[in-house]
């Protein structure tokens, strides 16, 4: 059986016990947690977590960004050239609001991620997670709290004769016959004695896995009846036990810290990516509003453009210069336009009112008069990005990724503790005693021990050997199973980044070329209805033809405004795509916990 079991032990013995026997036993005391790698992530983690959460996009640009200005002319090289030139009226990818209600409340993209922050529900919730992880740290360190004992314990005993031991006598003195030989029964003569014992002490854990105790213990016995033997004991006793296999040395002990502090790292960073996500949801929303008053803008123009026509048709049926069907025609479009100014209408209500979830401002209940306004302009310029520099920034900034690494260092921790547990238990026992006596008092009694004339000690070893292991062998085996699937689920997420990264930077792209194209199309879909328009004064088109070019027209302005949405919501996703958020400071968390 020894020959079965001693390969199971050899590794283990030779790594272990030289550890075990050094001068853990006292060095125990102090405290060492700050080994190389959790040292170098931990850095990690703090850099992160005190970096700002914000994306520059000019400084990525390979080129000097261009605004549409600058641009479409490029744009319009692909194209056949023409002499239109720009219309008069106002570009379309500025909504403007004719008319703002009393209740209105104009809102840039900072108030709203600020009120976000102070009151969004899902913030506040993801905030109490960091506080439960801070309290399995403080409950791992509670392990090693001293403890402070006190016992006592009064009675008396009355107890009757008692036969005892059948015992020889002899003599101390070799010349001396007295009773030498003799052959007698001892008996326990009726007798009442009053006893206390009490003892008070401390045990100190050490984290070397070694449990030290130092304790003073006291015992008084008076006797009432027999012959009187008043007696006062005291000792002042230390004892300690250490493990030198398992559970032997700092690193067992305090794995359950490290892991504690593991996930508590890994909660932070997890809650600071929900704020990420909140607030990246929130800056989506805002510009959801903004396209949402766009369309709105559009529509009601279009409306109004069918309207003008309506009055002009009226006169110039009156006039005589005009069928009378064209009015017909002409309600007809003011008709159609009517339905999409009352959808537009709705659609801005229900932006409105997920914008108003998101921020939980108190002031404005969700289904308050208040109508929001957005402030902020649309960043209208293009640029050109090292695609490989950003998916290196992404794989460098991803919370996701950073939490994934913390759990990692948690899983190598865990499967060393659990490696530790496949060991058997082997431990050293030390016992010491300074003992005292006195028949009047504790004082004298305790004065002895003071002295160290009498004093016992012993020193022991103890160990255990499991049979098979299977049970702490498999759960080492499961550990390691588990840190081989994160790592492979650390792979598939970096290459999930990669494409995040891909796709953001194609969106982005094919969302500015849209921009250019709308706004081409635009200008021609204006020049063509101010060309219709002036053919129908001449008698040379129908209402009808005028109403579809006008319809090409608000559809051109609705793809614009639309444009320009995504493309806003595209450097969004780009910037949530390597771990920050767009032009703004990192999460400032007093902000979110204290309101101010």
């Amino acid at each position: 059986m020894m020959k079965r079991l001693l390969p199971i032990y050899r590794y283990a013995c030779a790594r272990h016990l030289s550890l075990a026997l050094l001068p853990p036993l006292l060095a125990g005391c102090s405290y060492y947690f700050d080994t190389g790698p959790e040292r170098k992530i931990a850095q990690r983690v703090e850099q992160r977590l005190n970096s700002d959460e914000q994306l520059s996009l000019a400084p990525l640009s390979k080129t000097v960004p261009l605004t549409i200005e600058q641009a479409l002319p490029k744009f319009k090289e692909r194209r056949p050239q023409t002499d239109l030139s720009l219309p008069s009226a106002k570009s379309v990818g500025e909504p403007v609001v004719k008319a703002q209600p009393k209740a209105s409340k104009p809102l840039s993209i900072s108030q709203v991620r600020t009120l976000a922050l102070e009151n969004n529900l899902d913030l506040k919730i993801a905030q109490i997670d960091p506080k439960i992880a801070a309290t399995g740290v403080s409950e791992e360190q509670a392990k090693f709290d001293d403890l402070i004992f006190a016992r006592a314990k009064y009675g008396t005993k009355n107890t009757p004769a008692q036969n005892l031991d059948v015992v020889t006598f002899t003599s101390a003195d070799s010349s001396s016959s007295l009773l030498k030989g003799e052959v007698d029964k001892l008996t326990a003569v009726p007798q009442r004695t009053d006893f206390l014992d009490m003892d008070a002490g401390i045990v100190i854990p050490l984290r070397t896995g070694a449990k030290m105790t130092i304790s003073v213990p006291f015992d008084e016995k008076r006797q009432f009846k027999g012959v009187a033997s008043d007696q006062y004991l005291s000792a002042l006793r230390f004892s300690i036990s250490q493990p030198l296999l398992r559970d032997g040395g700092i690193d067992a002990n305090v794995a359950g810290i490290r892991i504690a502090r593991y996930e508590q790292q890994a909660v932070d960073v997890k809650t600071r990516l929900q704020a990420i996500r909140v607030l990246a949801a929130v800056e989506r929303g805002y510009w959801g509003l903004y396209v949402a008053w766009g369309e709105l803008d559009v529509r009601r123009q279009q409306y109004e453009n069918a309207a003008d026509n309506l009055v002009m048709v009226k006169k110039r049926v009156a006039a005589g210069l005009t069928a009378a069907v064209e009015i017909n025609r002409a309600e007809i479009g003011v008709a159609e336009r009517m339905e999409g100014l009352i959808v537009s209408e709705t659609t801005l209500k229900l932006r409105q009112r997920q914008l108003k979830l998101m921020m939980n401002d108190p002031e404005m209940d969700l289904d308050t008069p208040t109508v929001l306004i957005p402030e902020t302009t649309p960043m209208l310029v293009q640029f050109t990005f090292n695609r490989e520099q950003l998916a290196q920034r992404a794989l460098q900034g991803r919370l996701e990724l950073l939490e994934l690494e913390l759990k990692l260092a948690a899983d190598l921790t865990k499967i060393d503790y659990l490696s530790n547990q496949t060991l058997p238990l082997f431990m050293l026992d030390y016992n010491y005693a300074s003992l005292g006596r006195d028949s009047s008092s504790f004082g004298g009694a305790f004065d002895q021990t003071l002295d160290g004339n009498y004093s016992d000690w012993s020193v022991g070893l103890r160990i255990e050997l499991p049979l098979t292991n299977e049970l702490r062998r498999a759960r080492r085996d499961r550990s390691i199973q588990q840190r081989l699937q994160r790592l492979t689920t650390l792979q598939l997420r970096e290459l999930s980044v990669r494409r995040e990264i891909y796709d953001a930077l194609d969106q982005l792209e094919q969302n500015w070329q849209r921009i250019l194209a709308a706004r081409q199309n635009v200008l021609l879909a204006g020049l063509n209805y101010d060309a219709e328009l002036k053919q129908f004064r001449e008698g040379l088109r129908t209402m009808t033809e005028v109403l579809e070019t006008l319809t090409r027209l608000g559809d051109a302005q609705l793809r614009e405004v639309r444009a320009i949405g995504d493309y806003q919501i595209s450097m969004i996703d780009l910037a949530f795509a390597t771990g920050t958020l767009l032009g703004h400071s990192r999460v400032d968390w007093a902000i979110a916990a204290d309101g101010s």
